[in-house]
C-alpha cells in the first residue's frame, strides 16, 4: 500500500486549517484516504490524488489537467477521478481539487452503517 506521504502530508496540512471539520484517516483503496465528517472525501492513491466531487460537475472536471476517470468493472463512476501530479503540482490547482472535494463533502451521503 505505497502512497505519496509527501502528498498525503500537503493535504493534512491543507484540511487542518477547517478546524470545524472532523477528519479521520483511513488505509484504503490502495492508499491513504482523507474522511470528512464520517464520508469519504480525497485520497492519495500512489502518486494521485483520488477525488469525490459533485457528478454534476463532471464535464468541468474532465477538462483539467491531469484528470484521469475512475473506471471499476468497465464502468466509469461519476463524481470520482484520479488526478495526475501534473494536474496538482501548482498551488492554485491543489487547493481546486481540495475544494471541489470539500464543497461536495456537504453534500454527499455517508457510507457509514448505523449499528
Amino acid at each position: 500500500m505505497a502512497f505519496n506521504t509527501t502528498l498525503a502530508n500537503r493535504i493534512r496540512e491543507h484540511l487542518s486549517e477547517f478546524t470545524e471539520l472532523k477528519v479521520e484517516e483511513k488505509k484504503m483503496f490502495r492508499g491513504l484516504t482523507f474522511m470528512v465528517n464520517d464520508k469519504m472525501c480525497i485520497s492519495v492513491s500512489g502518486e494521485n490524488l483520488m477525488c469525490r466531487f459533485d457528478p454534476n460537475l463532471h464535464d468541468e472536471v474532465a477538462e483539467k489537467t491531469g484528470y484521469q476517470p475512475m473506471i471499476m468493472k468497465g464502468k466509469e463512476y461519476k463524481g470520482y477521478c484520479y488526478v495526475q501530479p501534473i494536474g496538482f503540482e501548482k498551488e492554485k490547482d491543489f487547493k481546486y481539487w481540495l475544494q471541489i472535494c470539500l464543497d461536495f463533502n456537504k453534500k454527499a451521503k455517508s457510507s457509514k452503517r448505523e449499528k
